[in-house]
């Protein structure tokens, strides 16, 4: 398996003789190099403004998370003590507010019932 074979545009690969050493000829006649570095650059540095983008944006989201966190922390802290309020006033008060609730709630459904009845 002397022989060479060709590979993707004006690339020769040779088998190693001695040592595991690769070798590679390049064809000058085949494909421009140049040109082809040129826009193997082109496209990196398209590629690094996309990751710039990226990163700019992950900072961006990432401290609006952490407004959004805080944000709710406060909010919970603030639920907190409002239940705590909340439930010291029940206490203090007596349970007559779930009789109010109750109440309330059989006032509401008759209020349906009767305009069900009279708007037929």
């Amino acid at each position: 398996m002397s022989s060479s074979y060709r590979s993707w545009q004006g690339l020769n690969n040779r088998l190693p003789t001695t040592n595991d050493q690769l070798q590679v000829r390049v064809d000058p006649l085949q494909g421009d190099l140049d040109e082809e570095i040129h826009v193997l650059h082109s496209k990196v540095r398209n590629l690094r403004g996309v990751a710039e983008a990226i990163e700019t944006e992950s900072k961006y989201q990432n401290e609006l998370l952490n407004q959004l966190e805080s944000a709710v922390t406060k909010a919970q802290a603030g639920l907190k003590n409002t239940m705590t309020r909340l439930n010291r006033s029940i206490i203090q008060n007596g349970s007559n507010h779930l009789l109010h609730v109750i109440l309330f709630a059989l006032l509401c459904f008759f209020l349906v019932y009767l305009w069900s009845k009279l708007f037929r």
